[in-house]
């Protein structure tokens, strides 16, 4: 039965393709697009898209030689699984018609319906709302893959797939509606979040902690970087992609859009140079590792505030993200935690990070259409607290949520491979395949 539950999965959702074609065509007068704006959101979707196989290089190269394939495999597989829900309820569940500011309707969107003719998003009303939800769609894409890094060298492929998503359903589309909705709970709190803080990072991290808890560590306690160079592409594909992630989150071809795209990529120059200056003080080599770890918490840390502070706090929250996540790293090998990859320092804490200095760098001259008020640095409270107060909730949620998932996961298919199949390798003990 379980070889034949997968495919059967496939034909119910054929047959969805033909019972609901999703024809309907929206006119409500003249639209409101703008070519300059499209253009700009079809080249940040694809540049978003771009990062997760820029993930998968950046996990692949740091693990041992016989889980390269797997590692970067667990990345490639969201983009084929996750797409595949969010054109069916996945979009409607983070979007959709609000249930008490918590989740979306999943019928309202349900196969993508609604998206013909000149419908749009509230929040983006000078582009298609279809390019709106495939924008997102890879934020949605990529959550799940970020967390990989913590379980990676012995988790099971298949159990794997039901997890990310069940991560996918009860974790990220919950928080996408209450961040990214009008309607979402924290959205009318106050909470600023650009382009994925709480929702993206902060979310994979605590969900990769919960991961390497409850997976334990691993048998084998050698850990050799199977390709540094794979690193180093990768962090090229993430940074470049990172400009759609961030700058695309403006919705526009605007100067909102060129903030966020300075902003990103001064504060992703600032964390690595700053964890490479960190490791010299400490009396370690400049490495192409840490170089380029360093450059990936910078640009996770500006991620919630890259559209609502001027490029000289970005570099500060570049440098300080660098420090405190380096500092977590240390830590993190003093315990018993096997965070395989590292997700919860450097994606889980930079999230934070960013999400706390937002709070405190924010200004309305930077954008009066979200910030309210500004920050902690410029005297007022408000905000800081708000941020604060975000944080909390959103970990409590992301954490105990995910153990939840792992627990169900393990349920329904053991989530650990057996002692054997870790020592051959999970290329070959899972996929049948080797480099």
């Amino acid at each position: 039965m379980k070889r034949y539950f997968p495919f059967l999965v496939i034909l119910i959702i054929l047959a969805l393709t033909f019972a609901f074609p999703s024809v309907e065509f929206k006119n409500s007068g003249h639209p409101n697009f703008n070519t300059g704006d499209i253009a700009w959101m079809l080249m940040s979707t694809a540049l978003v898209l771009i990062m997760t196989p820029g993930l998968a290089f950046f996990y692949g190269g740091m693990v041992n030689k016989k889980n390269v394939i797997s590692t970067m495999l667990q990345s490639i597989v969201c983009m084929v699984i996750i797409t595949v829900m969010w054109g069916i309820f996945g979009f409607s569940l983070a979007f959709g018609d609000t249930f008490y500011g918590i989740i979306g309707n999943p019928s309202t969107y349900f196969m993508m319906k609604g998206m013909l003719g000149n419908a749009t998003w509230k929040a983006a009303p000078t582009i298609p709302l279809l390019l709106f939800a495939m924008y997102q769609l890879k934020f949605a894409i990529i959550t799940p893959a970020l967390i990989t890094g913590a379980f990676a060298e012995r988790i099971r492929f298949n159990s794997y797939i039901i997890f990310l998503c069940l991560f996918s359903i009860f974790i990220f589309s919950p928080l996408a509606h209450c961040t990214w909705h009008p309607d979402g709970i924290l959205a009318k709190l106050g909470v600023l979040d650009f382009a994925g803080g709480t929702v993206v990072h902060m979310s994979a991290g605590w969900a990769a902690l919960a991961s390497a808890l409850y997976l334990k560590r691993r048998n084998e306690a050698n850990h050799s970087p199977a390709r540094i160079t794979y690193v180093m592409i990768g962090t090229g594909l993430l940074w470049f992609g990172w400009f759609g992630f961030n700058a695309g989150s403006a919705f526009g071809a605007n100067a909102l859009a060129v903030t966020a795209l300075a902003t990103s990529t001064t504060a992703s120059a600032a964390g690595g140079i700053t964890w490479i200056f960190f490791d010299m003080l400490r009396g370690r080599k400049p490495s192409a590792m840490g170089t380029c770890i360093g450059a990936v918490v910078g640009l996770v840390a500006i991620t919630p505030a890259a559209g609502f502070v001027t490029v000289p706090h970005s570099l500060a929250i570049g440098i300080i993200s660098a420090v405190i996540s380096n500092l977590v790293v240390e830590w993190r090998t003093r315990t018993s935690i096997d965070d395989t990859l590292d997700v919860f320092p450097c994606h889980g804490v930079g999230g934070m990070v960013g999400m706390l200095l937002t709070g405190v760098f924010a200004n309305q001259h930077v954008n009066a259409g979200n910030v309210t008020g500004n920050g902690l640095f410029f005297g007022e409270t408000h905000l800081f607290f708000v941020q604060a107060i975000a944080l909390v909730g959103v970990s409590i949620f992301s954490f105990f949520g995910s153990l939840l998932l792992l627990k169900i996961t393990d349920m329904i298919s053991p989530l650990r491979v057996s002692a054997a199949d870790e020592v051959l390798g999970l290329d070959i003990s899972q996929h049948g395949e080797k480099l």
